[in-house]
């Protein structure tokens, strides 16, 4: 079903600075994922199963492959007529020495023109770096049955992990009585996802007032949304069941991509009912060879395994050397392993080598190691 009162803008613009050299020269959202997957795939796949046709992908920095990515509406069957992905980098500032968009906020109010043009009832602001499905149809059911100003979708976290999130508190009816960045002693666990659903007409008001206010912080969370509750509008809660991963550091982008190894992973990229679209990547099937072992793997379309792999996520056009070991890691697009090396409990960049007896990362490491440059092998 259309949503054509609904359009969506898509925060796309974060330096994703905790995932080092992966976004050095890549915009996060376009960090690859799950094999053959981008992680912008992910709320552009959502829009086109939800019905909503019109989308804004709001880009910053490093931006030059996400948007020439994104505005390949077809991938996502968004290309029909009265329907498209539209890429929107910050305005030239005459005042600035770099154009960026100074908050959230700021980066919808940059665009309020584009939106006037379509002239939605309502407005999707999503993330553009998160992993999870979820039907936006039926989070605006759930909007207009409240008659809420605005709802934020929320899902429920470990309550001793909840100070790390913004916190959403609700009343008996799910409405939103109180909001909480990331608060010492939470009073719920019901964390912010960074989906929101506004009222068109009064989101514009608000943006409006918003960036001619020199004290603002021109975000949704530390300005729009507590001004809502200071006015008091009707916010409700959405609460999300299902897969949500917020792939903010190497080390959850590496548990995300293990999360597919898991037979009852809610997020099923195999769903035909609600599939992920991504760019169609010609290349050959993988090849095992006869002296290969594979356990518990996730391998894509076009690697080449002659070792061993172990509790691994292989992506597409990876390569494994004859006696080589990849244990409990990720391997990027086209990264190489070569004869006789060793990985563990690592995480290869795209196209990286790792030469011949190499040995990276440890099974007994805390954290995740990101090899992002290539390694010289044993002479």
């Amino acid at each position: 079903m259309k949503q054509n009162n609904m359009l969506a803008m898509i925060l796309a613009g974060g330096r994703g600075s905790r995932l080092h050299d992966l976004t050095n020269k890549v915009a996060k959202p376009a960090v690859s994922y799950g094999g053959k997957y981008r992680i912008v795939d992910f709320p552009l796949s959502n829009c086109a199963n939800s019905g909503v046709d019109i989308v804004g992908v709001l880009t910053q920095y490093e931006s030059i492959l996400l948007n020439s990515y994104v505005a390949a509406g077809r991938r996502w069957g968004l290309d029909a007529k009265n329907s498209g992905v539209f890429v929107l980098p910050p305005r030239e500032k005459a005042d600035a020495d770099l154009d960026v968009y100074r908050g959230t906020a700021d980066a919808i109010s940059q665009n309020i023109d584009f939106i006037d043009t379509y002239d939605p009832e309502y407005v999707l602001i999503l993330s553009g770096d998160h992993i999870y499905k979820m039907d936006y149809a039926e989070m605006l059911a759930h909007h207009k049955e409240n008659n809420a100003d605005a709802t934020i979708a929320v899902i429920g976290v470990p309550i001793e992990e909840a100070s790390r999130f913004g916190i959403m508190n609700t009343n008996e009816t799910g409405r939103i009585i109180e909001f909480e960045e990331k608060p010492p002693v939470p009073k719920s666990n019901l964390a912010s996802m960074g989906i929101y659903i506004f009222n068109w007409k009064l989101l514009r008001q608000m943006l409006v007032e918003d960036m001619v206010n020199e004290s603002s912080h021109h975000d949704f969370g530390k300005d729009i949304i507590p001004r809502l509750l200071n006015d008091g509008r009707n916010l409700y809660a959405y609460n999300f069941k299902g897969y949500w991963k917020d792939v903010g550091t190497i080390d959850s982008l590496w548990e995300a991509n293990m999360d597919l190894l898991d037979d009852k992973n809610e997020l099923d990229l195999g769903d035909s009912a609600w599939k992920i679209y991504t760019e169609d990547v010609t290349t050959l099937p993988q090849y095992v060879g006869a002296n290969a072992s594979i356990k518990r793997a996730y391998i894509t379309q076009g690697c080449v395994i002659d070792g061993e792999v172990k509790n691994s996520v292989l992506f597409t056009g990876a390569k494994v050397g004859a006696n080589a070991k990849v244990l409990d890691s990720v391997l990027m697009p086209n990264a190489v392993v070569e004869d006789g090396a060793v990985i563990n409990r690592a995480l290869i960049a795209d196209g990286v080598r790792i030469g011949k007896g190499a040995v990276v990362g440890s099974p007994d490491s805390e954290h995740i190691e990101l090899v992002a440059n290539d390694v010289e092998g044993v002479k």
